[in-house]
């Protein structure tokens, strides 16, 4: 196994770390992939002649089976080769996506294939998702962690800005086109994957491990200020996840084009850019419980903005400000379970955390549906204004009263690879430093070389109705 490449303090990690290069591009790709079809599976039901309720469905079953298969996926990310699940899933995702345009060749595209296609490609990317988030904590030492995930963070915004206006106006040209290029970016995500060379650290021969599948949800229960970040982002997930659904039917409603609702759904983008631009400067100055609830105040506002109006400008000047202060808190979160799981759990903690972050989240689409065919879209931004308000108040008190999420800020390697400042940071069972086992082992020095994939930590934003991803 070669030398780790750590690079100098301060460089760019795209830059001295050619494995997390390839990992980032493909990962780019990917997503762009993605938010090609973001529109275009709500706008494809509606196309052929399915209700708001039935778009929504098709979100939802994705979302429900991520849901049910993250603690399993989880437990296999913690015990095979996480390359090997990352490629395969790639792989089946491509033969997903790759189905629609075949079946609406033959004249048999309906609401069951596409339902079908939602199920496999939300299996595949529940399998994925684990195994890339041990991956980062392998091979990104912890003072290149906010690093690795603002640049991960602003990749998805980038995809985000672009993606639905491109995916859009492929909808206006071929209703079939977004779903081709989808296909398409899975396989070179697959490609770039193959060349990545990382591998998990070896365990020591008499390492105990803990195989139960809720190991991860048990650990979670003993991190106080962690859980209480997850709560309040399964809430605002809720609201998230409906307002997706909600946002796209009610402009098509109102009569707005393929084109036009891509450009209000970049918006989004635009906001999740600035916020992970400036996540760095945000993480220093604002305390996470506070960053938390601003997250929730803005999205009461926004939502409350959008009953009220119709038109793309505004929808999409406000939108960027409700995704804005997203990014940051994701990084937080994705920064303290990194550091503080257990290297052996890590692959159940990452499906716990998205587990409780996104598992109500995934009846939002079909209730949003439902509540738009049933009473309208100006009713249900209310309702889901309240909802986010109300999650934000009950929030408020243990977010406020939990502060070591702030503890988990980057750290430089003293020249002996010890971690300035770890000694004042809490171990995930509570221990001293000292009676660390060696099956817990720092980020740095359980990692092989190179850099491999940033384990995305679902955050607040909207989520990919077309791939089940919050």
């Amino acid at each position: 196994m070669k030398g780790r490449r750590s690079g100098t303090k301060g460089s760019p990690i795209l830059r001295t770390n050619p494995d997390f290069r390839r990992y980032w591009l493909s990962s780019t790709l990917s997503t762009l992939g993605s938010q090609l079809s973001l529109l275009a599976f709500p706008l494809l039901v509606l196309s052929i002649g399915g209700s708001a309720a039935q778009a929504g469905t098709v979100a939802t079953f994705s979302l429900v089976t991520r849901t049910l298969l993250r603690l399993p996926a989880g437990h296999l990310a913690d015990r095979l080769d996480r390359r090997t699940i990352m490629v395969g899933a790639d792989l089946v995702r491509l033969v997903a996506l790759s189905s629609i345009p075949l079946v609406a060749g033959l004249g048999e595209l309906g609401q069951a294939q596409l339902l079908c296609v939602a199920v496999v490609e939300g299996a595949a990317t529940a399998l994925f998702a684990p195994a890339a988030t041990i991956a980062v904590r392998d091979v990104v030492p912890r003072k290149d962690l906010t690093d690795a995930l603002s640049r991960s963070q602003a990749a998805m915004a980038s995809s985000s800005l672009i993606g639905p206006f491109l995916g859009g106006w492929l909808f206006t040209v071929d209703p079939i086109l977004p779903f081709a290029a989808d296909a398409l970016s899975y396989g070179v995500s697959a490609v770039l994957l193959l060349r990545i060379g990382i591998r998990p650290p070896r365990e020591a021969a008499d390492t105990e491990r803990d195989n139960r599948l809720t190991a991860g949800l048990r650990w979670l229960t003993h991190q106080r200020a962690l859980l209480a970040a997850l709560l309040f982002a399964a809430g605002i997930n809720v609201v998230s996840a409906a307002a997706q659904t909600t946002m796209v039917v009610s402009l098509r409603q109102s009569g707005a084009g393929g084109t036009a609702i891509g450009a209000v759904m970049g918006c989004a983008g635009v906001g999740a850019l600035l916020g992970a631009a400036s996540a760095a400067w945000l993480i220093k100055r604002i305390p996470a419980a506070r960053l938390f609830l601003l997250i929730g105040a803005v999205w009461a506002l926004g939502l409350t903005v959008f009953s009220r109006t119709t038109d793309p400008w505004t929808i999409g000047a406000v939108l960027v400000v409700v995704v804005f202060f997203s990014p940051p808190a994701g990084i937080v979160v994705g920064r303290a379970m990194l550091v503080l799981a257990p290297r052996d759990l890590l692959g159940r903690v990452s499906t716990a955390t998205g587990l409780l972050m996104a598992g109500l989240a995934s009846l939002g689409p079909v209730l949003a549906g439902f509540f738009v065919d049933s009473m309208g879209a100006s009713r249900t931004w209310l309702a889901l204004a309240c909802t986010a308000a109300v999650v934000t108040v009950v929030s408020s008190v243990p977010l406020l009263r939990e502060t070591s999420l702030d503890a988990t800020a980057d750290t430089d390697t003293d020249t002996d690879g010890d971690r300035a400042g770890d000694r004042d940071l809490p171990s995930p069972s509570g221990a001293s430093r000292a009676d660390r086992t060696a099956d817990e082992p720092h980020p740095e020095s359980a990692a092989p070389d190179g850099a491999g994939p940033v384990g995305l930590v679902p955050s607040p934003p909207l989520p990919r109705p077309g791939t089940g991803g919050p």
